[in-house]
């Protein structure tokens, strides 16, 4: 059976091979909460679909109108079938709870770098932060090597701010998009961290403007706070 855990999810789990995220709009706090309770009870009454899936989370936004799912797949092929045999029924329940739901859609991603702090010194998070970026493609290549330069600033960063945890950049499949999954204490922290010197949450440094004027990013990227609210696993 489906079980609910309080943990927030191990992104660098070495199975997963298949990390999914989608986006929900609700409309409002209550029916965010509402559409949480929904999936809960869709999920905790039937038997876990696949041991293929390891994980599946959801977030709610900050904004008080969507939803961020991450699931945790060991392989596309898996999620196909989950799709084919398992997934509608839980939509229709959802759906029936909550009318009105606006699914605005799935991507399907491979995580590619992570950073962070590691074992006892990283606190629990408190807020993660979804950065969305879109470069032109699709170009393999230019996802990564962005990623890459995001690492190098990080790594002569001069004054890390010290409410970040971790960071898990991921390419979209499509080679257009690269999605940053990030960890950090607080929303407070974040926000000052956005309220420093220098653009985003870095430092005014020419790495960071080497990652901020990099050929061919479409969009500099979205930002949205999220909070851990719903963790189910087999």
């Amino acid at each position: 059976m489906s079980r609910r855990t309080e943990q927030h999810p191990d992104l660098t789990d070495p199975r997963i091979g298949a990390p999914f995220f989608s986006t929900w709009r609700v409309g409002t706090p209550e029916r965010q909460r509402q559409a949480v309770e929904a999936i809960a009870r869709a999920w905790e009454r039937r038997a876990w679909p696949t041991g293929d899936l390891l994980g599946y989370h959801v977030y709610a936004g900050h904004d008080g109108d969507t939803l961020m799912h991450y699931s945790q797949w060991r392989n596309e092929q898996a999620y196909e079938a989950f799709v084919k045999t398992h997934r509608q029924e839980r939509v229709d329940e959802i759906d029936t709870a909550v009318p009105g739901i606006e699914r605005v859609g799935l991507g399907r991603y491979r995580r590619y770098r992570s950073a962070g702090r590691q074992g006892a010194a990283a606190p629990v998070p408190g807020c993660v932060v979804v950065v969305d970026v879109h470069v032109e493609g699709p170009d393999a290549e230019r996802q990564r090597a962005w990623v890459d330069a995001v690492f190098e600033a990080m790594a002569s960063e001069p004054e890390p701010h010290p409410g970040g945890i971790s960071a898990h950049f991921h390419l979209s499949t499509d080679g257009t998009r690269v999605l940053n999954y990030a960890e950090w204490e607080s929303a407070q922290a974040h926000i000052d961290a956005l309220a420093a010197p220098g653009n985003g949450v870095g430092s005014a440094t020419k790495e960071w403007e080497r990652v901020q004027n990099w050929p061919g990013l479409l969009e500099s990227g979205s930002v949205s706070r999220y909070d851990h609210v719903l963790g189910l696993v087999p």
